[in-house]
Parts: C-alpha cells; sequence; structure tokens
C-alpha cells in the first residue's frame, strides 16, 4: 500500500490470497527487525498479502470480501518466510478499513502496529487464528465489527518490543462488537457449528506487554461461546485507566472475567516489575459459564494489582464444584503466561481474588445450574476490600467466603452475613 490511497472492494469481489507454495509472488520478510522479544509474527510484516509502512491517511472499504485462502497459520522457525497475515501495517496514521468480510485470514486478519488514528468498523471476520491485534497503537476505534475465531482472540490489545522499544497501546474504544469462538467458516454461512476444542474467541489486553495499556474502554459487546474477558500484563507494562460496560456472555468455556498481573518478564533486562490498577467493569451478564473457572483476579505478592471496581454483574455458572476441589491450592503462574486455563479447577465458583489491594465489589449476584460444593468467594492476601449488597448461591455444605491472610474486609447487606469490617483474618471460612 502507498500513502493517500484506498483500496475499494466492490460488491461480490474477493481478494484470494495465493497459495503458500507460491511464495515467490509474495514480498521477503524484512530483516532490519531483529528483536528477541516477541516471535516471529510480530517482527515482521512485508510477507503478507496486503501491507503497509510509513504510510498514511489510507482506506481499505468493502463490501467485498478479503480470503486468505493461501496463507498459513504460524510459522516454523525463522527460516520460514511463508506469508501469514491478510493484512499488516506498520508505523502508519490514518487509517480507515470499513464494512469488508474476511474469511480465512491467516495468523492474523489484522495485525497494526504503531499505528495512530486507527479505524475499524463494520468488518465481519470468520478465520482460522487471530481476528485482529492491535500492537502499540493510539487512538483506536474499533466498532459494529463481529469476528468469529475459533483458535484465538477475536479482538486482541497488545503492547509488544516488536518496535524495538516499548510503546503503549492507549486512547482505545471498542464498541458495539461480537466476538465467538464457533467452527471456521460456520459463523459467516449461518450455521454456528460447535467444534469438540474449546474455543478461543474473546477480548483481550495481552499477553505482551511491554509498553503498556491506558486510557481504554469497551462497552456494548457480546461474546458468543468463547472464553470471557482477559486482561493481563506480565512484561512489565502498565494496565491502567479501563472502563468496561455493557457486556453480555454467553456459553462461556472458562474464566467470565481474568485480570492477571504476572512477571514473564520477556524484555529487555532490569524492566522493573507492571502494574494493574484503575479498572472498572460493570454491567455484565454472563450465563452457562464454564463449572471450572470463576472470575479470576490475581497479582503478585508484594506488587498486587491496586484500584479495583466490579458493578453490577450477573452470572450463572455451569457448578458442580466439590469438596476436594474446593480445597485445592491455585498455582501462581507468575513466571508463565496466566492464561486462565492453566489455573485448573479454581477452589471458588464465582471469585478467586489474590494479591490485591483495593476492590469493590457492588451489586453482584452469583448463581450455579446445578449443586456446587465450592465457596462463592475465595480471598488470599487480600487488602481493603469492600463487599456491597452482594448475593451468591450457597450450598449447605459450603461457605459464602474463604479468607487467607486478608485485611480490612468490609462486608455491608452481602451474602446473608451480619455487616462487619474484618481487620486481619488469617484463615476463616464465612
Amino acid at each position: 500500500m502507498k500513502s493517500n490511497i484506498s483500496l475499494y472492494l466492490d460488491t461480490e469481489s474477493t481478494i484470494i490470497a495465493a497459495p503458500e507454495k507460491n511464495v515467490s509472488e509474495y514480498d521477503l520478510p524484512e530483516n532490519k527487525i531483529t528483536n528477541v522479544y516477541e516471535d516471529f509474527g510480530h517482527r515482521h510484516w512485508h510477507n503478507n498479502l496486503i501491507w503497509g509502512e510509513n504510510i498514511h491517511d489510507i482506506s481499505i472499504p468493502g463490501p467485498g470480501m478479503i480470503w486468505g485462502e493461501g496463507l498459513v497459520s504460524g510459522n516454523k522457525g525463522e527460516d520460514d518466510i511463508r506469508p501469514n497475515k491478510s493484512i499488516s501495517l506498520y508505523l502508519c496514521r490514518n487509517f480507515i478499513i470499513h464494512d469488508i468480510t474476511m474469511l480465512h485470514a491467516g495468523w492474523f486478519a489484522i495485525l497494526a502496529t504503531g499505528v495512530d488514528n486507527l479505524t475499524i468498523d463494520n468488518v465481519k471476520m470468520d478465520t482460522n487464528r487471530d481476528g485482529m491485534n492491535i500492537d502499540c497503537c493510539r487512538n483506536v476505534r474499533i466498532s459494529n465489527c463481529s469476528i468469529n475465531s475459533p483458535e484465538d482472540d477475536g479482538i486482541c490489545l497488545k503492547s509488544s518490543y516488536g518496535l524495538g522499544f516499548a510503546r503503549a497501546t492507549e486512547n482505545v474504544t471498542i464498541t458495539n462488537c461480537q466476538v465467538s469462538g464457533y467452527d471456521e467458516g460456520s459463523f459467516l454461512d449461518g450455521t454456528f457449528k460447535k467444534t469438540d476444542k474449546t474455543p478461543t474467541g474473546r477480548i483481550k489486553f495481552g499477553t505482551e506487554s511491554n509498553g503498556g495499556f491506558k486510557n481504554i474502554t469497551i462497552s456494548n459487546c457480546v461474546f458468543d461461546y468463547c472464553r470471557g474477558l482477559a486482561l493481563e500484563t506480565v512484561d512489565g507494562a502498565l494496565l491502567e485507566d479501563i472502563t468496561i460496560t455493557n457486556i453480555t456472555m454467553r456459553d462461556i468455556v472458562n474464566a467470565p472475567i481474568s485480570l492477571c498481573l504476572a512477571a514473564r518478564m520477556r524484555g529487555p533486562e532490569g524492566t522493573p516489575l507492571g502494574k494493574l490498577r484503575r479498572v472498572i467493569i460493570s454491567n455484565i451478564v454472563a450465563y452457562n459459564v464454564n463449572p471450572l473457572s470463576s472470575v479470576i483476579i490475581s497479582g503478585i505478592a508484594g506488587n498486587e494489582i491496586e484500584d479495583v471496581k466490579l458493578k453490577d454483574i450477573k452470572i450463572y455458572f455451569k457448578g458442580g464444584g466439590t469438596k476436594e476441589q474446593a480445597a485445592r491450592e491455585v498455582p501462581s503462574l507468575e513466571k508463565e503466561n496466566p492464561e486462565p486455563g492453566k489455573y485448573g479447577i479454581m477452589p471458588a465458583y464465582g471469585f478467586y481474588i489474590r494479591n490485591v489491594k483495593g476492590i469493590q465489589l457492588e451489586n453482584i449476584d452469583l448463581n450455579v445450574l446445578s449443586k456446587d460444593l465450592r465457596p462463592a468467594f475465595y480471598l488470599d492476601n487480600v487488602t481493603d476490600a469492600d463487599f456491597k449488597f452482594v448475593k451468591a448461591q450457597i450450598s449447605s455444605e459450603s461457605h459464602a467466603l474463604h479468607i487467607i491472610n486478608t485485611k480490612n474486609l468490609n462486608l455491608f447487606q452481602s451474602l446473608d452475613i451480619k455487616d462487619v469490617t474484618l481487620k486481619n483474618v488469617i484463615n476463616k471460612d464465612l
């Protein structure tokens, strides 16, 4: 692509990616990107169907289609030069993509790295890996999009080291979008087939998180047969000033909400630990949530998640948890990618909160579709927690709360427990 150009895809038009065996028909991967902190897909942009570098004032309008038929969904090492993305953008500005459809679009349907003033509107994707990865970008608007991506994330914000330096993804709005994990192709043809695998789909921050995530809002989105919302910072970045509201979820295959701060630290030596703070999540409804996963909010001892508020949330879990599962110790995953599924079966069916300082839960309503013997809430090393108008379905054989090493827990009209302030709890069930 060149500056000041529109690539218009007319009605019933289709751009088809040439077969991977015809690799000579694609540009070679650029060799100037040498950083060692990202995988091949996040370090190269030229070996793809449509790419742009250092260009401005571009649009790709529809209603035509991009079919990435010949694109591969990954690479087999640094010598693998096969094409793997439908649209890849590097250090661009003023870019608009709207009203197009994308099918089987490769490793990334859209990879935007270091792009400023990016608008993606009314785009439909039915693809074999990531839908859109928005990496180290500023002033981004994503709206009215439908992304079906069973094998990877639907909308994923990242702040990798792909530019060769740390740069935040910031000033982002995501609104009126749908993400799902039906079998590839069955979203566009309307059959909505479900695979035997655990689908991905979802909206996610991370895991690549060197530069940070700041000033981001997500609203009016639907999650359907996929994983839940995930906010993760693991490589030393700030994740802060985030609002998420008006989300509906159905048939969620792991944690409906996950906030994780870890120390994988894939970046330059000496980078300090990251922070996850000032996050508000409100107006969430989730139904038929996997019984093995709860809401997960997990930081690092000594570097806790801070200042989080969850309000007006109603979740229906499948239930079925046992007393043995309630006694299970959860791995820290502090040095890893804290994908919710890696934690295993959670000891609480509703919320698992660990290494957190300053959290408010208000007007939370937790339900199970079958009997569950785990507590609704599990708190471990939590300071300054406020529960207001919190309800949870509790088995007569279980407890509402399991509390370990927690200070200043305030309960107000919650969980059928008399209003109380617990100053210092070493180990207690309520």
